[in-house]
């Protein structure tokens, strides 16, 4: 039976989210009809994620109570690269890209030379979109990359966005056969989460990588250590189901994978929860449209899981069982 949805935090107002059920949650099937899920999942949102959230679909970093959404996600991505400290005009892999919002940022403003990707075809077509919108006119490279231009006498980095599973990038880019292509920098926020096979990921990312100090770069989702079995029921198992995770790791289970791959530990995980947990206080606000809560149910019980997975999210940052943590690894 699914679960009725009550309001979890104090001095709240009644939300049309309250209004619905929770749904039981469902064990997912193989890692291939659950990633054939988030694919769906993110074909059918991306469009509403844009709309909502702008062109950055990540938590934001709050400094101060009066900044905007926008100068929070714009400050994750600026954190993230003051605990890499990567060069400007680096290569880098932006590994669940969204709709492209990151790579651009790196693009144009530190130069990079970015490739994103993603699974979702239609984020593709937004991201593109989006940038040929920003840019103008711009070519593309026979390579697919669209060039920004200098800017206050930097040199203008580049762009380009695949349609690619994650954990194919290593036979994509170091086919057996054809070039090879290797980068300075593994970029992924807020994506790795979804990915089943974690061991895989940190061993292609090392391989893709440069030797000689080249970067990995993850911002993610994580559980607290040592949760009870109560408290993984109660707080941790409605995130998993509604954003479609295969199981949520500790900020320590990534560092040893990462090890185990061959990454040394250029900044230890930094959890960083509290000043990003607003991100979801906003977003529950965002989805106060009935027809919003319409659309959901109208694509099944994945939609609406999803929506009221929102609730649980600021449940899980309020009772500390939820965290957000940055961290920066680098190939020897």
């Amino acid at each position: 039976m699914a679960q009725p949805a009550v309001t979890e935090l104090p001095g709240e107002q009644l939300h049309p989210g309250d209004q619905h059920e929770i749904p039981n949650v469902e064990a997912h099937g193989s890692f291939d009809s659950l990633k054939d899920r988030i694919k769906k999942h993110y074909e059918i949102a991306s469009d509403y994620y844009y709309s909502l959230w702008g062109q950055h679909i990540h938590h934001g970093l709050f400094k101060s109570p009066n900044e905007t959404k926008e100068e929070a996600q714009v400050n994750l991505i600026n954190y993230l690269l003051e605990i890499s400290a990567l060069p400007p005009g680096a290569k880098v892999l932006d590994v669940g890209c969204g709709i492209g919002g990151t790579s651009r940022f790196l693009a144009r403003e530190h130069g990079a030379k970015v490739t994103g990707i993603t699974i979702s075809g239609r984020q593709v077509e937004i991201a593109k979109q989006v940038t040929t919108t920003e840019l103008g006119d711009a070519a593309a490279s026979p390579d697919g990359f669209l060039q920004y231009p200098e800017k206050e006498g930097k040199t203008g980095g580049a762009v380009r966005f695949l349609e690619l599973d994650a954990e194919k990038m290593l036979e994509y880019f170091r086919p057996a056969a054809g070039e090879q292509q290797s980068f300075d920098c593994v970029w992924i926020s807020e994506a790795l989460s979804h990915l089943p096979n974690k061991e895989l990921f940190f061993s292609s990312a090392f391989s893709l990588l440069e030797s000689g100090g080249s970067r990995l770069v993850i911002a993610d989702w994580f559980k607290a250590p040592g949760l009870t079995p109560e408290q993984e029921e109660a707080d941790i198992r409605t995130i998993e189901d509604g954003m479609l995770l295969p199981r949520l790791y500790t900020s320590d289970e990534y560092v040893a994978m990462a090890e185990q791959a061959g990454f040394r530990v250029r900044q230890k995980p930094i959890d960083i929860s509290k000043d990003v947990a607003k991100t979801w206080d906003i977003s529950w606000s965002l989805v106060a449209s009935p027809s919003l809560w319409a659309f959901a149910i109208s694509q099944g019980r994945d939609g609406l899981a999803f929506l009221q997975a929102f609730r649980a999210m600021r449940r899980g940052y309020a009772n500390g069982t939820f965290r957000y943590a940055v961290m920066c690894f680098e190939k020897p």
